[in-house]
């Protein structure tokens, strides 16, 4: 288990049963680079993969 997987699953057990829209993630995640900004690469990687999930041409690349 990768350290980064307890946070995940607190998010699951805490939040898990809300419904959200991308438009309120994209409001937290910017929040979180505002009082972060160390992370601002990390949480523009993870934005972008979340955007192409669907996009088969990119998952492609990336494996």
């Amino acid at each position: 288990m990768y350290f980064t997987d307890r946070g995940i699953e607190e998010l699951a057990d805490r939040r898990g049963e809300e419904e959200v829209t991308f438009e309120w993630l994209s409001d937290r995640l910017r929040e979180f680079v505002d009082l972060n900004p160390e992370f601002e690469i990390p949480v523009e990687r993870l934005a972008t993969w979340l955007a192409r999930l669907d996009d088969e041409d990119d998952v492609d690349d990336e494996a």
